[in-house]
């Protein structure tokens, strides 16, 4: 019998946007369709209910095949990405066996922090004794980095090894880990002796194919807070600064661009991230390709992607795994180079065997289970993604524009524009995590009542963005990389190790689905603190219910009912109660301002900002 190939969709009748248009407005019952539907992205545009293909029309570079300038489907005509881990060098001879052993267990990137301050020749012997080279990609970072490059080209030039199978990348990038991190290039004013090292760096590895001297670290506006198309369109500034210093200085637009390999962080915005980087590949390529260069490949946007520290949490900090594995997965839909996804635990302790395994098999389960390495660009042609796509390019474009018409990079940063911008967005993303309008597990949002962490205070230190110091005084503003969930952990942590253990009790009384309801939520809410919830099913009536208060020792008393009953309940738990704990009304009902007058005066609800709320409770607690 003859096989034939047939088209179900055929048998369905078409529906067009009209008819689906006259179907969502029906439901909406007369609400707004823009403030019901349509997501207001902070990133600039407005994002859609739903694509279609007619709304293909206008977004460019369909046509164009992975590894096809300009690069939007890929660099390369699969997906095949290198698994990175980055190791501490304080001891060489140490680092060099946690080295070869992590290389036995799938990694085939790796990432050297150099923190041993007079690192030399026999260093770097001995750290890579063992470790051949021709067979995986080296990173270095850190202290002394320039010294690191130079003692790296003199040993690649001295053991002759194969030029074309060597793949090395220095993050040597002062213009942010100098000016943007310290405030100043330290060993000059405008920075032009980093750029002449820099230049003499790619002159000396110039036989070598695949050595980056330079990355620009984009990660670090990230994790200052920045929206994704800050972080793209700066990260795209910096890169141009380069080009342009060092096409001053001597170098081709060939020589200049294949040496900058881009550091970026991916965070927890699942398809921006997957947008982010395909138009990051398109934007460069086109910045490059105003050049001129004589090879295909300077366009070519080579892209190592980091998991934000931004949103990790030291609260609940196995929820770090789950960021990271949808945040690799981002990134290795994104078609990028190379991708590190950062240990559970690694915002408040170095990182453990057990974390750095996890960390390690994540990609591994990517790659070896889930095959997201076998298809090339496996988001390409999506409706919503391709429009994504296409509306974060246009946004980092424009931004890229406009600070080029400042100057470029340098000089916007000098005159504090890069700053402000940086500023305005983490005010924004701050407010937003105090408001729980966005939601850290485990911190702002159903905490776990019984982890106490204030053994880990003092470890409390960002491990995320160490740099060269500097022996000058900043110049300008900084950037200040943080994590969004820092505050709500500072008061926590801070409860923690006082010793005290304050309660909230929950009173709930009359309609059980309204206590229910605001008991729960009253709960995750002071314990989003530390503070100890103590829940109730319902009482019969308030005197039994303020009884039980008063027997428990509670110093909060979180009053739980319907709008309705509060006006008859609230006053007489008022007067039962006293002074003997802080009365709590969950929710905003009608009779508030008749409540306030009688002088209970203390509201939660969704419209509370929770972090400024829970510090006012901790002083009245005299915590």
């Amino acid at each position: 019998m003859a096989n034939k190939k047939k088209n179900l969709f055929t048998e369905f009748p078409p529906v067009s946007t009209e008819e689906w248009e006259k179907v969502i407005n029906v439901d909406l019952k007369g609400a707004d369709y823009d403030k019901k539907l349509v997501w207001k992205t902070q990133e600039g545009f407005n994002v859609r209910p739903y694509y279609r293909a007619e709304d293909l029309a206008s977004v460019r570079c369909l046509d164009s095949e992975p590894g096809e300038y300009p690069y939007i489907r890929g660099t390369k005509p699969n997906n095949n990405w290198l698994v990175r881990q980055t190791i501490e060098v304080n001891c060489p001879k140490e680092a060099n066996a946690n080295a070869l052993e992590v290389l036995m267990k799938g990694v085939d990137s790796l990432g050297f922090f150099i923190l041993k301050e007079d690192f030399n020749g026999e260093d770097l012997h001995t750290l890579l004794k063992g470790i051949e080279l021709r067979a995986v990609e080296i990173d270095f970072s850190g202290h002394g980095l320039y010294n690191i490059t130079e003692l790296v080209i003199n040993k690649l030039k001295t053991d002759n090894l194969d030029t074309d199978s060597i793949k090395i990348s220095f993050n040597n990038d002062p213009i942010i880990n100098k000016l943007s991190l310290v405030g100043n290039f330290g060993c000059c004013e405008d920075g032009s002796k980093h750029f002449l090292k820099l230049k003499n760096y790619i002159t000396d590895s110039a036989s070598y194919k695949n050595i980056r001297t330079l990355g620009v670290n984009g990660h670090i506006f990230n994790n200052s807070g920045s929206t994704i198309v800050q972080e793209l369109g700066f990260s795209l500034s910096v890169g141009h600064d380069y080009i342009v210093k060092l096409m001053e200085a001597g170098l081709t637009i060939d020589q200049a661009a294949q040496s900058i390999k881009f550091n970026m962080a991916v965070s927890a915005n699942y398809f921006m991230e997957i947008a982010k980087f395909r138009a990051g590949r398109m934007l460069w390529a086109n910045i490059v390709n105003q050049y001129k260069p004589e090879s295909s490949c300077s366009g070519k946007m080579s892209v190592h992607a980091v998991t934000s520290r931004w949103n990790m949490t030291i609260y609940d900090p196995y929820v770090n795994m789950l960021r990271g594995t949808t945040e690799s997965m981002s990134a290795a839909i994104a078609g990028v180079d190379s991708i590190e996804v950062l240990p559970f635990n690694a915002v408040y302790e170095n990182p453990t065997a057990f974390s750095s395994r996890i960390a390690r098999n994540t990609q591994l389960l990517l790659k070896e289970e889930s095959h997201f390495n076998q298809v090339a660009d496996p988001a390409g042609g999506s409706y919503y993604i391709e429009n994504l796509t296409q509306s974060i390019a246009d946004q980092a474009w424009k931004l890229f524009i406009e600070i080029e018409d400042k100057g470029g990079y340098i000089e916007a940063f000098k005159s504090g524009i890069i700053q402000r911008f940086i500023k305005e967005s983490a005010a924004k993303k701050d407010k937003n995590i105090a408001t729980r309008r966005e939601i850290l597990l485990g911190t702002n949002q159903y905490p776990n009542f019984l982890e106490k962490e204030g053994d880990k205070s003092d470890l409390l230190a960002d491990l995320a963005n160490k740099c060269e110091c500097t022996e000058n005084a900043p110049k300008v503003e900084t950037l200040k990389p943080y994590r969004g969930a820092m505050p709500f952990e500072e008061l926590r942590l801070a409860l923690d190790k006082s010793g005290k253990n304050p309660k909230a009790f929950m009173l709930t009384v009359g309609n059980l689905a309204f206590c229910r309801a605001r008991a729960q939520f009253s709960s995750n809410f002071f314990g989003c603190a530390g503070i100890e919830p103590i829940d109730n099913v319902r009482f019969a009536t308030i005197e039994e219910g303020v009884s039980a208060v008063l027997e428990s020792k509670a110093e909060i008393v979180v009053l739980c009912s319907s709008d309705d009953e509060y006006a008859e309940f609230a006053p007489k738990a008022a007067e039962l109660i006293g002074n003997k704990a802080i009365l709590v009304i969950a929710g905003d009902p009608a009779c508030r301002p008749e409540l306030e007058k009688a002088g209970i005066d203390k509201f939660i609800s969704v419209k509370s900002n929770v972090l400024e709320t829970l510090k006012e409770y901790r002083q009245l607690l005299g915590l």
